[in-house]
């Protein structure tokens, strides 16, 4: 059972979310007997990492609310897939079929995989996929069918009879021309099937039409209920609330004054807007915004190519509100950071536990920690030894930590797999070994000499724990004495760049004491005698 009184009083943000919404049902008890959450998706492009950051840390928010309230909860996956199609998605098949119906609405168009009835039911179907291999509870919801069904009318028809006061909200974020043609209602063309970005000239909120002009002039006037129109998107975004009833939806921080429109719009259909918060957005390398049409961002399958699920989940779950960098190299972090956010767990109070991401992500039951070796010394350990297949790194492995095997821990054997993957395509590529200078030299000579007498007790965690410390204060010693002691932060980027091919690397007392002092000696030697390192092992 959770201490419900720690839980309160813990400031982990899912917490301080949740709490949000208690105090707001607090205040006004839901009519419709459940606290709905949401997440918003644009079905013109496939699901990406911002859409599975939004649903995964929404459910998180869910998951603390379940344990505080009695109040009943769910969760919409929410596709706006009415949505004008402007242009064609890259990377398409068929995309001149998909540009014969610019304009309309995604699941008018024909899907070009040829798999649904439409484009927009193929994405959303992905979507359903992607989200359920993720193992999320929630409910997809399409707005064609909503809108279609006439669940959405009354909302429809309470900006009808508030729709200049509405128009006049969102103006004012509107340049002059595109100002001069607004309107919060866009008809659907009965004829074309395009989805009208017209001025409005009649509105009769009454019977739930509107007029317009079309493109021979005729004035047209056409219901703006059951799917015969769409509204723009704050627009359509504050309807969505007062319709369905939201108490909590997340953004990013760009739209943080779309927000500011729609919840007012929201507040004039007579709403109360959804609590939530706006999370910042990701960074590539290079600390620009990541952008779907640039492609400078890092998909979730690359993700997953190189990291296991959980380190995907840590790295959405640590710092929303802080802008991050979202590019290859902050995977193995994030892994190694979960290993010891596991490892902490077990000997942590209950606040503490509560605390810990990991309680979060894995519903307060998180496996086991205590992996015998980290991420980044499976990666350096791949790097020495030009792995190219698992058993190389196991043979290092279970010397190290016997009872080791891919069967008794599974999520090391998925590292191990994550490892040689990543090794080979970004590690072996760019490394570039080098000679040592006259004084390196020398260093190594009297570090080869020192380790290749030295032995370890394997299998004794203690003694493996001694001989890495002792190992580095030598190697430190080693250093001073060559002509580093001023920086020894020289000495070890030389022995990385000579040893590794890499100018950084592993704490180097435990990758000898974990690749074996006599074959660091024999490494050591190979250099020595000038010949090239860097050959596959067998």
């Amino acid at each position: 059972m959770v201490d419900l009184t720690l839980l309160r009083e813990s400031k982990a943000w899912p917490v301080v979310e949740a709490l949000k919404v208690i105090e707001r049902i607090e205040r006004n008890p839901p009519e419709k007997g459940f606290v709905l959450f949401e997440t918003g998706y644009g079905p013109s492009g496939l699901p990406h990492i911002g859409t599975f950051g939004e649903v995964f840390r929404t459910s998180l928010v869910r998951q603390v609310f379940d344990l505080l309230s009695d109040v009943p909860s769910r969760l919409y996956a929410f596709s706006d897939d009415m949505d004008g199609l402007r242009k064609v998605p890259d990377n398409l098949p068929n995309p001149e079929m998909v540009a014969a119906h610019l304009g309309k609405p995604l699941t008018a168009i024909p899907d070009p995989f040829g798999t649904h009835p439409s484009f927009g039911d193929h994405m959303n179907a992905r979507l359903v996929d992607f989200l359920d291999g993720f193992g999320f509870e929630y409910e997809h919801q399409s707005a064609t069918k909503l809108y279609k069904s006439g669940a959405f009318n009354d909302g429809i028809k309470r900006l009808l009879h508030r729709f200049e006061p509405i128009k006049n909200v969102v103006l004012p974020l509107l340049g002059p021309e595109r100002r001069a043609t607004y309107s919060p209602v866009l008809p659907i063309c009965a004829e074309t099937g395009v989805v009208l970005q017209v001025p409005i000239l009649e509105v009769d909120a009454d019977a739930g039409t509107v007029t317009y002009e079309n493109e021979q002039g005729e004035r047209v006037t056409q219901s703006a209920l059951d799917g015969n129109a769409k509204l723009q998107w704050r627009p359509d975004w504050a309807m969505r609330w007062a319709a369905l009833g939201v108490d909590y939806e997340m953004s990013g921080k760009d739209l943080i004054d779309s927000h500011k429109v729609s919840s007012a719009i929201c507040q004039i259909l007579g709403a109360k807007p959804p609590e939530g918060f706006f999370y910042e957005l990701f960074l590539d390398e290079q600390g620009q915004k990541i952008s779907k049409s640039k492609g400078n961002g890092l998909s979730v399958d690359e993700w997953l190519t190189y990291g296991p699920k959980e380190s995907l989940k840590l790295f959405m779950y640590q710092s929303p509100k802080k802008a991050k960098r979202l590019y290859f190299d902050v995977i193995p972090r994030q892994v190694d950071d979960y290993s010891t956010f596991l490892d902490k767990y077990a000997g942590q109070d209950e606040a503490q536990q509560i605390a810990n991401p990991v309680w979060h992500m894995h519903k307060r039951q998180p496996p086991q920690g205590g992996l015998p070796i980290s991420f980044a010394m499976l990666l350096n350990l791949a790097s020495v030894v030009n792995a190219e297949v698992p058993e190389v790194l196991w043979a290092f492995i279970k010397r190290y930590a016997p009872e080791a095997t891919p069967s008794a821990m599974p999520l090391l054997a998925n590292l191990v797999d994550h490892a040689l993957t990543y090794y080979r395509d970004f590690v072996k590529p760019a490394k570039a070994y080098r000679l040592p200078s006259d004084e390196e030299r020398q260093a190594l000579e009297e570090l080869a000499s020192f380790l290749g007498g030295f032995e370890i007790a394997y299998g004794e965690h203690e003694a493996e724990v001694d001989a890495a410390a002792r190992i580095q204060e030598e190697v430190y010693e080693i250093g001073k004495r060559h002509g580093f002691a001023d920086n020894l932060r020289d000495w070890f980027k030389a022995l990385y760049e000579i040893l590794l091919g890499q100018s950084a690397g592993p704490r180097f007392g435990s990758f000898v004491a974990f690749y074996g002092p006599k074959e660091t000696t024999a490494l050591i030697e190979q250099v020595l005698k000038g010949e090239e390192l860097g050959k596959p092992a067998a």
